[in-house]
């Protein structure tokens, strides 16, 4: 049996008004100059205190940040977002087949079900494996070695589907098929330069391939 994990924002739902609203309420909350939601799009995908260590410069605001956007994001943010055409009939076409089918993401795990719940896509999914909110498993390799032994996965009879560099980095290091989507947030170039075996324009060529791929 085969396993696909999918990354959940700029893969499964277009998570930007929820998230840079956040990095924006986040921002202002500490009196720092705010930018513009198309200016934030780059944060969509790789770890939060990251992206928020290069905006700020540095580590000292840092924890404190993360900590504003999570309180407008826990309660608003995370609902503002949609789940890509097709992507519901890529799931459930997947989820007929022997495939096993997980959700693989930096987002903290408690947001991700729940953002997963809310668009009624749980039931495609054996388990949303994500990071804790003190930063346990943010880094996508650590987080797709701990799914791994936990699912008791095969790595070289695995898929991850993602659209940013991190996706690929992770399923790399792990033994992992790298497909990268181009209708997320990550670039031909970001995701063939980390390592993507083949990227796909649409949730429906994503569907074709891994049929080719797994069969």
């Amino acid at each position: 049996m085969d396993t696909i994990f999918f990354d959940l924002d700029g893969t499964l739902t277009d998570p930007k008004p929820g998230i840079t609203r956040s990095i924006q309420y986040a921002l202002q909350k500490l009196d720092l100059p705010v930018p513009t939601q198309d200016e934030l799009t780059w944060c969509i995908g790789p770890p939060l205190r990251a992206s928020f260590v290069t905006m700020l410069g540095g580590e000292r605001l840092a924890d404190r940040a993360v900590t504003l956007y999570r309180e407008r994001f826990a309660d608003v943010g995370l609902y503002e977002n949609s789940v890509y055409p097709d992507i519901e009939r890529v799931l459930a076409t997947l989820r007929a087949s022997p495939h096993r089918l997980f959700v693989a993401t930096s987002k903290p795990r408690i947001f991700a079900e729940r953002i997963i719940d809310h668009f009624g896509l749980t039931g495609h999914f054996e388990y949303v494996f994500g990071s804790e909110l003190d930063g346990t498993r943010v880094n996508k390799g650590d987080l797709l070695a701990y799914a791994i032994d936990t699912a008791g996965v095969d790595p070289s009879q695995a898929l991850m589907i993602g659209d940013r560099s991190h996706d690929m980095v992770g399923a790399r290091n792990n033994g992992i098929r790298g497909i990268g989507v181009l209708y997320g947030y990550g670039s031909e170039e970001e995701l063939v330069g980390a390592g993507a075996s083949h990227v796909c324009a649409s949730p429906r060529a994503l569907l074709d391939h891994i049929h080719s791929a797994l069969g």
